[in-house]
């Protein structure tokens, strides 16, 4: 697996569970093409699995 993932927003929080909206928060995402940078995890990967609708995942070595 890579040592880093590039994570970015692509759709709106709008009319989402709120269970996603803090998945993506809580990821430290907080606008759309906003992108951040986490080790990778099987906690990352959780959660990026949850959101996988909403976000564009890249790795990164």
């Amino acid at each position: 697996m890579a040592k880093e993932l590039k994570i970015t927003q692509i759709r709106s929080l709008i009319g989402r569970i709120p269970k996603h909206r803090r998945t993506v928060r809580a990821l430290g995402l907080t606008k759309i093409n906003k992108t951040v940078i986490h080790k990778d995890s099987p906690e990352i990967r959780g959660m990026i699995k949850q959101v996988s609708h909403l976000v564009r995942v890249e790795e990164k070595s």
